[in-house]
């Protein structure tokens, strides 16, 4: 065969002198790459900027979630005693009345004196739980730390007596003081027909 026969059909049909069209008909020039590449760029730039925001959100979440598990986890823990607590309270009463009933003649004896040490021992027990008694006595009535029971007479709003004290548990109100509230001086009714 010739060397005329070995050339393939392509390489006859385009002319040697034409340069100008080098490139395959299903290419594009370099400048509309160059674009289309920016643009792909562009697109996977804002792929990844909402890839790292969506994990930025994701992190934070978890991290304000660990911390609301922290914070309820701790608050189990500090609360967790409290109905053991509350069914104490009576057995402290009981020995408050107890105590303050005893006999003067039987203040000496040593069992007295080992029933004042358990009473303040549990007290003590209680307290480094975080027991604290509620103030009542000359206080001005609160509603949120004292039930009214009764009302007297006294100062209006202020609590004139304690007829059960109350307590918190680390600032958590477990059993309000029962207390009589002040309502005025009565006057005498002797008094008030004089006047007149």
């Amino acid at each position: 065969m010739s060397k005329e026969g070995t050339t393939s059909s392509t390489e006859k049909a385009a002319p040697k002198g034409d340069v100008k069209n080098e490139h395959k008909p299903n290419e594009k020039p370099a400048a509309e790459d160059a674009e289309a590449l920016k643009e792909a760029l562009c697109q996977e730039k804002a792929k990844a900027e909402s890839y790292l925001a969506n994990w930025q959100r994701a992190q934070a979440d978890y991290i304000n979630y660990k911390k609301r598990a922290d914070q309820e986890r701790g608050e189990a823990t500090k609360f967790a005693n409290a109905l053991l607590i509350a069914n104490l309270l009576p057995v402290v009463d009981d020995f408050e009345r107890a105590l303050s009933c005893t006999p003067d003649n039987l203040g000496g004896l040593s069992w007295v004196d080992g029933l004042r040490l358990i009473y303040r021992k549990m007290v003590a027990v209680l307290e480094s739980q975080g027991l604290s008694e509620i103030k009542a006595l000359g206080e001005t009535f609160d509603p949120n730390l004292h039930e009214a029971a009764l009302h007297g007479e006294g100062e209006v709003g202020k609590v004139v007596s304690v007829l059960q004290k109350g307590y918190k548990l680390n600032d958590k109100v477990i059993r309000p003081a029962v207390v009589m509230v002040g309502e005025g001086t009565k006057e005498n009714p002797k008094n008030k027909q004089s006047s007149e």
